[in-house]
This record gives C-alpha cells, sequence and structure tokens, in this order.
C-alpha cells in the first residue's frame, strides 16, 4: 500500500516539475499565460462514506489551472502589434474557425489582411457608410493600400480685412496684370475632380458708389470665372451686410484637365472693413488632391485608419475582441491560441474600452506573465516533494525486507 501512495506522490510532483518546465520554456512566449498544477487527495470510497480511520490512497493532479493574469507590455517599432491591457482576446479566424488569443504580433499578408504569425485572419467590424461600425457580425479586417481618391473643392471659408480708408481705382476695367486696376488681392489653391491643383486668385476693388461697397472677381489659372464681379457691401460700422450669409458663387471654371467644371462657393462671412491695412487671417478649401498611404494607425479603442498624403484619412474598421465568463475553461490549442469550451461558457464579443474589456496599445507587446524567480523557487519545492516520496518508496522496502527477513519461531 505505501508503495502505491509514494509512487501516486511521485507522479503528482513530477506533473507539477512538467508544469513548471513548461511555464520557464515559454517565459519570452508572447501572450503566454502560466499554469498552475492543482491536486486533490484520494479516499476509498464505499456505499456507507469514508471511513475516520482512513488514511487515504495517495494524491491525483485535479486540475492544470491556467493563470490569465495581466503580462508586462513592451513597446516595439511595429504599429500593427497590439497588446491588450485588461481582459479579453483577440478573434482569429481559421477558414471560419474562431480561435482567441493574446498574442497581437500581427502583420499584413499578400491580399491586404491582418493576420497573425500563421496567416490565421483577424477578426474585426466593417464601417458603416454614416458612421460607426457593423458590429453585428464579424469579418477579416483588410488594409487597403489604395490611393485616396481626390476630392474637388466646392466650397472655401476666408477671413480677411479690406481697408476702409482705400480709394477705388483710377483705372478701369479689372486686368490682373495691371496692379491699377485693383486695390488687393490673395491667392488659394483649388483642386479639381481629378485631383489636379489649380491657383485661384481674388482681386478686390473699392467701388465709388455706393459707400462701402467692394467688387470681388475670381480668376483660376489666370482666367476669368463667372460672367463677373460679385459685390461685397460693409456697414459703418465695418461688418459685411450684402450678401446677408457672406456666401457668394462665382459661377463655373471648366478645368483644361478634362476635369468635370469646378462651381466654388466663398464664404466671406468673417471679412470686415476696418483701418487702412489689407490683411488676410485664413483662408481654407474643402478640396484636395490625390494621396498615397502613409501609414495605419490603430487608437486604444482598436479603431483602424489609413492615413494619406494629402492629409486624408480613411477608417478601415475596428478590432473586435471576445470575453468569457470562465476563461480558465478555456481549451489550449498551442500557437498561444484558445478554443471555446462547455466550462468556458460562450464567447462575448465586444470592443477595447467596452463594458467588460481593456484597451488596446498600437505598437506594443504583451509579455508572458510567468515569473522566473517565482518558477525557480516553485521547481526546488517540486523536487522536494518528489524526492521526499522516493524516499518513502526506499523506507517502504526497508520495512519490507526487514518482514521478509524475520526467521520462522
Amino acid at each position: 500500500m505505501s508503495f502505491d501512495l509514494a509512487l501516486s506522490g511521485i507522479n503528482a510532483a513530477n506533473t507539477d516539475l512538467n508544469v513548471t518546465s513548461n511555464n520557464l520554456a515559454n517565459v519570452n512566449t508572447t501572450g503566454f499565460k502560466e499554469s498552475r498544477a492543482e491536486f486533490a487527495s484520494l479516499f476509498a470510497q464505499t456505499q456507507e462514506g469514508v471511513s475516520r480511520t482512513a488514511v487515504g490512497n495517495g494524491v491525483q493532479v485535479s486540475e492544470i489551472a491556467q493563470q490569465f493574469g495581466q503580462g508586462n507590455i513592451t513597446s516595439t517599432q511595429n504599429n500593427l502589434d497590439l497588446a491588450l491591457s485588461g481582459s479579453g482576446f483577440f478573434i482569429m479566424s481559421n477558414n471560419g474557425a474562431l480561435n482567441y488569443t493574446r498574442n497581437g504580433s500581427f502583420q499584413v499578408d499578400q491580399n491586404g489582411f491582418l493576420v497573425g504569425a500563421t496567416g490565421e485572419h483577424v477578426q474585426g467590424y466593417a464601417p458603416l457608410a454614416n458612421g460607426g461600425f457593423n458590429t453585428g457580425g464579424l469579418g477579416d479586417l483588410q488594409l487597403t493600400t489604395a490611393e485616396s481618391a481626390p476630392n474637388a473643392t466646392t466650397n472655401a471659408e476666408i477671413s480677411l480685412n479690406v481697408p476702409s480708408s482705400a480709394t477705388p481705382p483710377t483705372t478701369t476695367p479689372l486686368n490682373p496684370a495691371d496692379p491699377t486696376t485693383y486695390n488687393d488681392t490673395t491667392s488659394l489653391t483649388v483642386y479639381d475632380s481629378l485631383g489636379a491643383a489649380h491657383t485661384g486668385q481674388l482681386y478686390f476693388v473699392k467701388q465709388a458708389s455706393p459707400a462701402n461697397t467692394w467688387n470681388a472677381s475670381l480668376y483660376v489659372d489666370g482666367t476669368a470665372v463667372g460672367a463677373g464681379p460679385q459685390t461685397l457691401t460693409f456697414s459703418s460700422t465695418g461688418a459685411l451686410t450684402t450678401p446677408a450669409n457672406g456666401k457668394v458663387s462665382f459661377g463655373s471654371y471648366t478645368p483644361a484637365t478634362g476635369a468635370n467644371a469646378l462651381n466654388m462657393t466663398f464664404d466671406f462671412s468673417q471679412a470686415t472693413q476696418f483701418g487702412d491695412a489689407f490683411g488676410v487671417n485664413s483662408i481654407s478649401q474643402d478640396g484636395f488632391t490625390t494621396g498615397s498611404i502613409t501609414g495605419i494607425n490603430i487608437s486604444s479603442t482598436g479603431v483602424v485608419q489609413a492615413n494619406f498624403t494629402n492629409g486624408q484619412s480613411k477608417t478601415l474598421g475596428q478590432v473586435a475582441l471576445a470575453n468569457f465568463a470562465n476563461p480558465q475553461g478555456l481549451q489550449q490549442e498551442g500557437n498561444t491560441e484558445w478554443a471555446q469550451s462547455f466550462d468556458s461558457g460562450s464567447a462575448v464579443h465586444g470592443v477595447a474600452g467596452g463594458s467588460g474589456f481593456g484597451t488596446i496599445q498600437s505598437g506594443a507587446l504583451e509579455n508572458s506573465n510567468v515569473d522566473i524567480t517565482t518558477q525557480l523557487v516553485h521547481m526546488i519545492t517540486a523536487e522536494r516533494d518528489f524526492q521526499a516520496n522516493a524516499q518513502m518508496i526506499s523506507a517502504t522496502n526497508t520495512v519490507t525486507q526487514a518482514i521478509i527477513n524475520i526467521p520462522n519461531g
């Protein structure tokens, strides 16, 4: 009997050493979670229960319990490396079969999909046309490498001051080549539907009558836009009164690039007539040229955006996360991945920063949560347990030999 008891102790201690060895072997495995051997005593059961004087039948390994404590986060130089701080798992799809991981060392495959080291696709939510994300269904996250389409200028805003002391030019009509035919001018860059840049030039001419009236004319690439100048009228306190909403449409201009005609509206609502100096405070327009991708950014909530050289950005999707009622019940699958099981409960999907989920840090990875010092101390303890049970076998053998050698009376 003692042999069997000690043997169960040796087997349990050996399992404990194996668990510790596996923890130490994965001390540098990204996203790895350490395990712990847990033990339970054995008793012979009868219909009437266990006797009060029962010694017991030894020990057994009741569970190899996974420990999902947070690992340290280390910064990297790769924006596609993602670290989870807090609860949750990244969702990986292998041809529709879902696995879960804390290893966020991702990359882009030849088709632009965000994948793990084994080629499984990272799951996320697609963006909606009116904003937000389609959180009703998971899908493969794909990072676009296409150019950003251009946008023709349709609206411009300008904040400026025209001098109240200005006198009307003596030479008429307006001629951009003759500075004596206008009072002041300023320029801006506008874009057509093909993304080609054009130079827009605004000319301001003070009128003799009525008082506080100016004519504004727009030229694009040296060609006058529209049928003629537009009138800006100011009050005696210098505020713009006409047009009432401050918006002026100069008409259409057809570029020589083959693009659609430009129809631009200028907002002069911030224009003033003060003092004796002309000045432009700000000028902006809503057009932009074609853009090439410059990089991918992933926010703390998992929103993936592509940035382009034309200053634009495009939302590509949002990284999806999963959590479980009992993470310790997850089935280990290798490659630092887990699968859903009956014990874990069903996966609850969500996003980083949501209820029950941690946040995502881009350009970082979560290290293994194995503490080397703790494991080495535990290894010594398990080794002593092994030695003690082996000594028990030796002692039992000595007793057995002594009994065998008792002479007959």
